[in-house]
């Protein structure tokens, strides 16, 4: 039965002992020959859904994917699991591509990405054709929709060449992320006859969703990167120059790289690269980088302007968190946000109707920038699903991550001076008249005459600049396009400075900083980091940030735990295994807890410290301590390796047990654990560098002296 196969290769090849939801069922649907539509958030695994079928089926799979680095990313993963695929794209010589056509051919591989204009080329398309093709699979099949935010016009094309198939295949399409108007041209243009819909929804709960308004964004991103050094994330900026701004503005602080359109294909790919390979951590990035990011381990997404509308805005956020782990979508909005997008929209060549669609997706941006309510369920309306919960408990609005001030002293100061300033001069004017500033361009226009100047001189510049950019948030402030934006008041202004209304605005709470450690998590991801360079590979694709999380608290040290790990079938196992379990196995030793992890395996296999070999069928013995029952047979004349096989232990547990016998007082041979004429070079070690830890020991004598003889002379000698 096919479901019991499908398990077996979820397993054996996955790592996982059960199907995600909506995974099975669409499969299902899949082998009973049913076109299908699957519309899964990021992260779902919307691509187990082709893959498993693939195996099962007869002949060959199709996967319509946009991008060549999609493509690469699953080819990898799918042979680091132990799957044949191949993908046929531009970044092949013909050579690569005929050997991969033979491939196919022959038999040798069931399982065929290729991108939509592919198809168009006619040679190719009919070389295809000859092929058993039995199931294809259609990959961000919203690129279909004219309404979509990533609009391919080579996917209304896949039609054609399905039609001049001989036996239609099997059909599935799927998406992240469309609204119902997108759907229907999914299902109307790709051909899906009357296809099974599976929509898991579109909500992700470890994506945590903040919207900050008016913050100084260099600021707020120079402080965030420092609190989450080491994490993998992405900068999204509107446009080439701000997104050069950003890297330039960092570089040489932090570890960051620039992705836009316009640098030259070599240096885009390398950064890219440097990006998926964890060479560097941040990347600022116009959208062009959105789509074609299939990395599982980014920590966060942060917009430092808003998009053009929620669709992109949340295949962009999408990005962080694939691996199911905790990641933060960050939106810095401010009112010039909105002056850079309707320009982008109002030089663009759409469609008057295209344009007005275009300016109303702006509007839905802008609301959920400005919103009171959940952001998760604002998301989640839009794409037209009910989402009940009054508070998500994960968001900025639900965790009330700002707190309200009352500005209205600093407000009607600001006010002041943009008036008596005749509304000419910019934000860094204002803020320079503000704080009393004696430079050239204020003494030249009379600007310190001003009745204003100098009254906010005990406040900070960056924290002036950030209440006026908080003021034009709220829209009591408008910044005027061209190339030297002025300010100038707006009716909201004005009706508060005549009324004496009080101004408040929400300020961003100080983040609590982070203080994780996990020494062994980051050795993992070291050994991980070092198989990726060795394999030429993004070190995901080795094993994601969740299996390495997993092992640092499982601790597995045998074949049978590490297959227990989510993520680690057969063939990972085989390729790394061995690796990883030394490396937590030395770990454990160089910090005295290996005992402690043979205790854990004999409690849960049910000897609850006391001795594993009296039989069940006997009364209830008093519980032993275990390094009681270790120095009982110490002491009956056993051999540490006799003792370590009769209680299924290591001998360096049975070592840490009688170190533990010998500190209470108990009669232990100290001597017997060190190398003959060794103990001086031991004792002269720790003269020069201490004993409060073992590694800077270990570190200065010769290789051949273990951690047990250093132990043991520290034991003996009181150190």
């Amino acid at each position: 039965m096919w479901k019991d196969k499908a398990l077996r290769i979820l397993k054996e090849y996955y790592g996982y002992d059960s199907f995600k939801k909506g995974q099975e069922e669409a499969i299902e649907d899949i082998m009973k020959g049913e076109d299908t539509l699957v519309i899964m958030p990021t992260g779902g695994g919307k691509s187990l859904i082709y893959q498993i079928p693939a195996m099962l089926l007869e002949g060959l799979t199709v996967v319509i994917s946009p991008l060549i680095s999609l493509m690469k990313d699953q080819i990898d993963a799918l042979k680091e699991t132990g799957i044949e695929a191949v993908y046929i794209n531009s970044s092949l010589s013909d050579k690569e591509i005929k050997e991969n056509l033979n491939k196919l051919h022959s038999g040798d591989c069931k399982l065929l990405y290729v991108a939509p204009e592919r198809l168009e080329g006619q040679d190719f398309a009919m070389e295809l054709a000859t092929l058993d093709i039995s199931f294809m699979a259609i990959d961000e099949a919203h690129c279909v929709s004219k309404w979509g935010h990533d609009f391919r016009p080579s996917y209304r094309r896949l039609k054609s060449f399905i039609n001049m198939l001989e036996k239609k295949p099997k059909l599935l399409a799927c998406t992240a992320t469309a609204t119902p108007e997108v759907r229907e041209d999914i299902i109307e243009l790709l051909g899906l006859n009357s296809p099974k819909e599976h929509f898991t929804g579109f909500n992700r709960e470890n994506l945590t969703f903040k919207v900050y308004r008016g913050e100084n964004k260099d600021s707020f991103l120079k402080e965030y990167l420092k609190n989450n050094k080491g994490n993998s994330g992405i900068i999204f900026t509107a446009t080439r120059r701000e997104a050069e701004h950003v890297y330039n503005l960092f570089k040489s602080d932090f570890s960051i790289g620039l992705y836009h359109a316009g640098l030259k294909e070599e240096l885009r790919k390398s950064m890219q690269e440097d990006f998926m390979f964890d060479n560097i951590n941040v990347i600022a990035a116009t959208n062009a980088f959105g789509m074609g990011i299939d990395k599982s381990n980014v920590r966060f997404v942060i917009h430092y302007n808003m998009p053009r509308n929620l669709e992109s805005y949340y295949q962009e956020a999408g990005r962080g968190g694939r691996d199911g782990e905790p990641s933060e979508c960050i939106l810095l909005y401010n009112a010039g946000d909105v002056q850079t997008q309707r320009y982008l929209i109002e030089n663009t060549t759409l469609s008057p109707e295209k344009k007005e669609r275009e300016y109303a997706n702006l509007r839905a941006m802008i609301d959920y920038c400005y919103t009171s309510k959940c952001l998760r369920s604002y998301i989640l309306n839009y794409f037209g699903e009910e989402y009940v919960h009054d508070n998500c408990g994960n968001c900025s609005v639900c965790n009330e991550d700002t707190e309200e001030r009352d500005i209205t002293l600093e407000a009607q100061m600001i006010f002041s001076t943009i008036y008596k300033a005749r509304e000419r001069y910019g934000l860094t004017t204002i803020v320079d008249i503000l704080r009393g500033s004696k430079n050239e361009r204020i003494r030249k226009f009379s600007l310190d005459k001003l009745s204003t100047y100098g009254l906010m001189e005990g406040y900070k510049k960056d924290y002036t600049a950030e209440l006026i950019n908080k003021l034009i948030a709220e829209g009591y402030i408008l910044v005027t396009t061209g190339e030297y934006p002025v300010l100038r008041l707006t009716g909201k202004a004005a009706e508060a400075l005549k009324e004496r209304l009080p101004i408040s605005i929400n300020i961003r709470k100080a983040p609590v900083e982070k203080n994780e450690d996990n020494k062994l998590l980051d050795i993992l991801k070291i050994l991980r980091k070092t198989i990726a360079e060795e394999l030429r590979l993004p070190p995901y694709i080795i094993f994601p940030d969740s299996t390495l999380k997993e092992l640092s608290k499982e601790l597995p040290l045998t074949k049978e735990e590490f297959l227990e790990v989510k993520g680690i079938g057969e063939n990972k196992y085989e390729k790394y295994g061995e690796r990883f379990k030394e490396a937590i196995k030395e770990y454990l030793e160089k910090n005295n807890l290996l005992h402690l992890k043979e205790e854990n395996r004999m409690l849960s296999k049910g000897y609850q410290n006391s001795d594993p070999l009296s039989s069940k069928d006997e009364p209830l013995k008093p519980k032993v301590k275990t390094h009681i029952a270790t120095y009982d047979l110490y002491k009956s004349g056993m051999a540490i390796k006799e003792i370590a096989a009769e209680r299924e232990l290591t001998p360096l547990t049975i070592e840490n047990h009688l170190f533990q016998c010998a500190s209470e007082g108990m009669d232990i041979d100290l001597d017997g654990f060190i190398p003959e004429g060794r103990e001086k070079d031991i004792l002269e070690a720790i003269s020069q560098v201490g004993a409060s830890k073992l590694k800077p020991i270990k570190e200065v004598l010769p290789a051949d002296i273990s951690y047990t003889a250093i132990k043991a002379v520290i034991m003996k000698n009181n150190l």
